[in-house]
């Protein structure tokens, strides 16, 4: 008889399958290479040339899900927590190891102080007008 005291296994859930805790996913691990630059908003891309990445057999499921989601689309990494109905933490472990890899790249939002100000474009198109 197990901890719960009905005699079914603690680890699994009858309608939901195996349970499998988000540590296993990463291996124990809470952060990854390079995960100081995986904030919710940056985006995540495939790497041009990336092959099937299901004959890669260092990769987890999540880890091709998660190329998959980046192939035709570029996706934030708040977007793929969400769709993969996991962690923050654990997406950004298994994306830090995409980007180890070499199948995925992470780029940045350009921030707003680097944008131009508004102003400035108003006056370079009044400017192109008067021409």
């Amino acid at each position: 008889m197990s901890a719960d005291g009905q005699g079914r296994n603690h680890w699994f859930d009858d309608e939901a399958g195996p349970v499998v805790r988000p540590y296993a996913m990463t291996r124990g691990r809470t952060t990854s290479e390079g995960q100081h630059r995986l904030d919710l908003i940056a985006v995540v891309v495939t790497e041009p040339g990336t092959g099937d990445p299901e004959s890669d057999p260092t990769l987890s499921p999540e880890h091709v899900e998660i190329v998959g989601l980046c192939r035709d689309v570029p996706q934030s990494v708040a977007e793929l927590a969400a769709e993969l109905d996991l962690p923050i933490g654990v997406v950004r472990v298994l994306i830090g190891d995409l980007v180890h890899a070499e199948l995925v790249r992470v780029t940045r939002p350009v921030p707003p102080a680097e944008l131009p100000d508004e102003s400035i474009l108003r006056d370079v198109i009044n400017g192109l007008r008067a021409l």
